[in-house]
């Protein structure tokens, strides 16, 4: 990975340290995670703390431009249709989750590829304006930005096609220690599925060797995880869909979810985070009983595009915030009924204060 700024943004630099608490890995390995100084669940008025001891969200992921299409329905084979609106939005899955963070006040990094192109200003400006810091993100000539078309139906459903672009392709086959560094000096790592396992494996393993939990969105490649990988993610987070494709199995209802879960601990993760869409979410960790969350209810619901990244992001800074699993659950339920009430993937990324309103007023 070349170490190419496409904005500076070298506000501080994340700390080491050696303060570690207890937590428990894939493997059952006991490690830790560093604690952090953040006032509990507390508003953070500044995008960039100058607490020396603060360690910051890390995601290492995708970034995209989303098409947006708005549709009646998606068209038969062979069939044109007209859409109502189109518009091209910042998305990718690492891009929303880094944004979340950032937006969520919490010190936030992301590592990633783009383009030389329109596509790749549009996602580093939406990035910086969430205020997540870009020193890590690669600008490559032989690529284009990543892209997605997002056809959106009325009621906020959606489908989507990927175009990979920077984000598949133009990594280094070994990621340099320096590029690695940020990765170690995290209290959490965010990936995704939407990059290449190769580099996943890597990053995973550089945040295992520094004590710093790793959650892995399932959403990205339609294809096995392979087992270098899960063995060193400490948290899973699919939605339904993507559990009953990982395993094999039927995910209709809870206990066929749970049948599943099952599958994924013998897979070798202890914690299973799934995001069961308007059923809510439930955590899994090995041995203990389920932790459910219904869904915070919208008032309306106009997009659901990014609003798993935007739970799986607000669960991972509640966490690093040493909040309970419950609590991180109830935050990322609150912070997703924000994010579906408005259109766009970043453009509907919450704030801090936003969320705890919801969440007061409940």
């Amino acid at each position: 990975m070349r170490g190419i700024a496409a904005v500076s943004s070298k506000h501080w630099l994340p700390p080491h340290s050696n303060n570690r608490k207890s937590f428990q890995f894939s493997n059952n390995q006991t490690s830790s995670v560093r604690p952090n100084p953040l006032p509990t669940l507390a508003i953070n008025s500044s995008k960039n703390p100058t607490n020396p001891n603060t360690l910051p969200l890390v995601v290492v992921g995708s970034a995209n431009a989303d098409i947006y299409v708005e549709i009646d329905r998606l068209p038969r084979e062979g069939e044109t249709i007209s859409a109502a609106t189109g518009q091209t939005l910042a998305g990718g899955k690492g891009a929303n989750q880094a944004v979340c963070g950032g937006k969520l006040s919490y010190p936030t990094y992301f590592v990633g590829q783009v383009g030389e192109d329109a596509h790749g200003k549009l996602i580093t400006e939406a990035l910086e304006g969430g205020g997540v810091h870009l020193d890590y993100v690669n600008t490559v000539s032989d690529a284009p930005t990543g892209h997605a078309v997002v056809m959106l139906q009325s009621g906020g459903q959606n489908s989507i096609i990927i175009v990979g672009g920077a984000n598949m392709c133009c990594w280094p086959d070994a990621i340099s220690d320096d590029a690695l560094e940020v990765v170690r000096r995290a209290g959490i790592v965010l990936l995704q599925r939407e990059i290449p396992d190769s580099v996943n494996i890597q990053v995973a393993k550089a945040a295992r060797t520094a004590g710093a939990p790793v959650i892995l969105d399932a959403g990205g490649i339609d294809a096995p995880i392979p087992s270098e990988l899960l063995n060193f993610v400490d948290i899973l987070s699919p939605n339904e869909s993507e559990l009953a494709r990982l395993t094999g199995m039927p995910t209709e209802s809870f206990e066929q979810i749970s049948h599943a879960v099952t599958k994924c601990h013998k897979m070798g993760v202890r914690q299973v985070l799934v995001k069961l869409g308007d059923k809510g979410s439930a955590l899994f960790i090995e041995g203990e009983e389920p932790i459910r969350q219904p869904i915070i209810s919208a008032p309306r619901v106009l997009d659901t595009t990014g609003a798993g990244d935007t739970f799986t992001a607000a669960f991972a800074v509640a966490l690093v915030e040493g909040q309970s699993r419950k609590e991180c659950l109830r935050f990322a339920a609150a912070a997703a009924s924000l994010c579906v009430q408005v259109k766009g993937a970043i453009p509907s990324m919450p704030d801090r204060k936003s969320v705890l309103d919801l969440l007061h007023s409940l």
